[in-house]
């Protein structure tokens, strides 16, 4: 299985001036003591909590950025590395070992993330004295089997580092983060890892980048080789040739000049990077035309490319070897953008697209509020976490304003205020109380009890709502149900803490069978989650074997009355509704439309019609599967002032769902996975084969590292349940697969036939 990961990098504290609402000067802080971290491994002392988290830079020079791997490129190492020569470490944690970020069980045994980890660290630079920058470190899984955890870091991103295996290249998994990384419009840079492995080729790495990620390269480091050994990287710009002392663990280095024999190699590159720079303005041109473009000229204008998204540096090392990890940040520094260039951040806050109007006023109020706007605070809550002592905390991003313990916040999208009790700024699995955070920070909030991911919290005077975090939705299901039957219903109160915390797990009971379904992104998803019900609750499970999530979806269009009226004296029950049901794209999920404008149902019952349409979806018309892809559009109906209720318009809203499933034809649909299949060229045919016997279609082959070869392929989840196996007979062991959703299509008739006759309580 191939996991992906990614790590955030956010900052946590800002000051700033603001008048007349534009931005006018960074107030300044005098850092006391800043790691000289090139000179020798920081101390206990210089690692202490406090101190790393209360020193406070200017906003300009806080990074809120991921590490983006594919596993086995060194992510965790990668990781390590950063924590240890910022400073936040004093010994360097390995992936099945001592990792910092790695704290769970689970974790440390699988060395895989599971669950966000965060802390923060300073930079002053490498092999260039800059200015102490500020870097927050949220780490994320990347597995497919975790994605909500991958979104919603990905959401609050301003910046990426993309980490490739330099012998493996750009892998299945690096291609699917990266399109991830362009939806949020994110900025990169590139760090290819392991050159000190056989087979490294940082050349051909670059090549696949700019081909198959279609990314501009920059180049700024080389890798240098003596007797086929990895030895050094060469600083492209500065023309100078950098080793590294493994007895200092990679902290202390040597400049040297370039080598000869790659002199010519480092000055063409070189030559590309001023080419590169004068692209970014009119300015950088003339100077370029001129010949009186410097150093500085250049990082500007890669600087500027970088964030806008028109190109990518790159450099080169090795994270096991402690070998240019000074690059790596240096670049961060350099090239990433802070949180007030951050081009997502701005979209989420001024595009019509991605605020939604708050019911409750009359317009988007903050369009009009300067961009640091302390006394009306945005936040977007990206995860949930629950804590036995402190209860729900929210994981917010503020992107405006601050927040102070005691605040009353305004959650608009349950129009609901509560009061702060608690803010914190976290350690991996430690904490620290604050009393207040301010725009860029990244915390942890008690006290908002009322609140799910991609809520939008914000000033009770000033009502917005950000972009709401999209994710997919669940394609595997099993049963679940306690061994101790003593444990049934404290098993149930486990399961709904489990779905508060994680947008793609859900849980629903059967009725027909009087059985509890988790459903979630893949098996080791929910074979995780069952491992942690019994060793954070103590209570063992039994599951059962993988379900499908098969979806229904109209195939044509229906308009439908619905009512549901009971007058037998006193008060009674009122709803009456026409709705269309119609067919919508695949992906589109359920659309309500409310067309009514002429007041003939008042407007404090539509949101109860809503829910009545979607519940009855839910629950299936065809074969008991819940229907996807569809838009319902109310556009008449009629009420009663005394009888009408919320209940008798959600029950004429299903009443008129379960109309528009006998008038109109209805499909099943299945989902289809997109497989990436590793194996060695001599079973190369008899992977194949057995692939397409699955229902399987072939998209590309190429070649792979070594001797093996590499196949892209769409099939059916339902064909690939024990593939695991089946693969690793095959291939006799040595094949390996991943697999994530790709989309929703049509079940071939005749399987659609056959699930329409299995009674329900046998799916």
């Amino acid at each position: 299985m191939s996991f992906l990961t990614i790590i955030l990098l956010i900052p946590l504290t800002i000051a700033m001036e603001v008048v007349s609402g534009h931005r006018v000067c960074f107030q300044e802080f005098k850092i006391l003591n800043p790691l000289k971290l090139h000179a020798k491994p920081p101390s206990k002392s210089q690692s202490s909590l406090e101190s790393i988290l209360f020193k406070e830079v200017p906003l300009h020079n806080y990074r809120n950025i991921g590490i983006m791997a594919h596993i086995d490129a060194g992510k965790t190492t990668t990781t390590e590395r950063i924590l240890y020569f910022t400073g936040v470490s004093y010994r360097i944690g390995e992936v099945h070992h001592e990792a910092i970020m790695d704290y769970m069980e689970q974790e440390r045994e699988r060395g895989i993330t599971i669950t966000a980890a965060a802390t923060t660290c300073f930079w002053s630079g490498g092999y260039d004295k800059l200015d102490t920058h500020r870097i927050n470190i949220i780490d994320t899984p990347g597995h497919v089997d975790f994605t909500a955890e991958v979104e919603r870091s990905l959401r609050v991103l301003d910046g990426a580092v993309a980490v490739f295996d330099g012998v493996a290249g750009v892998e299945p998994q690096s291609e699917t983060v990266w399109h991830q990384a362009n939806k949020y419009q994110i900025p990169r840079i590139a760090y290819v890892n392991k050159m000190d492995r056989p087979g490294a080729d940082f050349y051909r790495c670059v090549e696949e980048i700019k081909r198959m990620l279609g990314a501009t390269p920059a180049v700024l480091y080389l890798p240098y080789y003596k007797d086929q050994e990895f030895h050094g990287v060469i600083n492209v710009l500065k023309k100078v040739y950098y080793t590294f002392d493994e007895a200092k663990k990679g902290i202390q280095y040597k400049s040297n000049p370039v080598p000869d024999d790659i002199a010519d190699i480092v000055e063409k590159y070189r030559v590309n990077l001023y080419e590169q720079a004068a692209q970014a303005n009119v300015e950088l041109l003339d100077k370029f035309l001129s010949d009186q473009m410097n150093e500085q000229d250049v990082h500007q204008g890669i600087r500027l490319l970088t964030i806008e998204n028109r190109l990518v540096p790159i450099c080169c090392g090795s994270s096991l070897k402690n070998k240019n990890i000074q690059g790596v940040l240096d670049m961060i520094a350099q090239y990433l953008p802070n949180p007030t260039e951050s081009g997502y951040e701005r979209k989420s806050l001024s595009s019509p697209t991605s605020i939604a109007e708050d019911n409750d006023t009359c317009g988007n109020e903050y369009e009009n509020l300067p961009p640091l706007d302390y006394k009306h605070p945005i936040a977007l809550v990206f995860k949930i976490s629950s804590d036995s002592q402190l209860g729900t905390q929210s994981y917010i991003r503020v992107y405006r304003g601050e927040i102070r313990v005691g605040d009353v916040l305004y959650n608009s999208n349950t129009k609901k205020s509560e009061k702060v009790q608690k803010l914190q700024f976290i350690h991996s699995n430690k904490r620290v109380d604050v009393k207040m955070v301010k725009m860029g920070d990244i915390a942890a909030l008690t006290g908002i009890k009322t609140v799910t991911t991609g809520d939008t919290l914000c000033s009770p005077k000033k009502h917005t709502t950000l972009e709401r975090i999209k994710f997919p939705i669940p394609v595997i299901s099993k049963s679940i149900v306690a061994k101790n039957k003593g444990d049934h219903d404290k098993l149930g109160l486990v399961l709904r803490k489990f779905v508060d915390t994680d947008p793609c797990l859900k849980i629903h009971h059967d009725i027909e069978t009087d059985e509890t379904i988790i459903s979630g992104m893949g098996e080791l998803h929910l074979e995780i989650i069952a491992d942690r019900i019994r060793r954070e609750h103590g209570i063992e499970t039994i599951t059962g074997a993988p379900q499908v999530a098969y979806r229904e979806t109209f195939l044509e269009s229906a308009r439908v009355e619905g009512k549901y009226i009971k007058q037998t004296g006193g008060h009674g029950q009122y709803g009456h509704v026409w709705i269309e049901v119609k067919p919508t794209e695949r992906g589109a999920g359920i659309i309500f439309t409310n067309n009514i404008s002429c007041g003939a149902i008042p407007k404090v019952y539509i949101p109860a019609i809503e829910v009545g349409a979607r519940d009855q979806l839910a629950t299936g018309l065809k074969a008991g599967y819940p229907i996807t892809d569809v838009e319902v559009i109310l556009w008449d109906g009629s009420y009663h002032d005394v009888d009408s209720s919320d209940l008798a318009f959600q029950m004429a809203a299903a009443n008129a769902i379960r109309e528009a499933g006998k008038l109109a034809r209805l499909d099943i649909l299945e989902p289809i996975m997109k497989v990436n299949i590793t194996c060695p060229t001599q079973y190369f045919g008899s992977v194949m084969d057995d692939f397409m016997k699955r229902r399987g279609k072939i998209k590309g082959t190429s070649q792979g590292v070594g001797d093996t070869k590499n196949i892209v392929g769409e099939a059916p989840l339902a064909e690939l349940t024990n593939y695991t196996t089946r693969l690793r007979s095959v291939s006799q062991g040595r094949g390996h697969y991943n697999m994530e959703l790709s989309k929703y299509d049509f079940l071939p008739p005749q399987l659609s036939q056959s699930l329409d006759k299995v009674p329900r309580h046998n799916k």
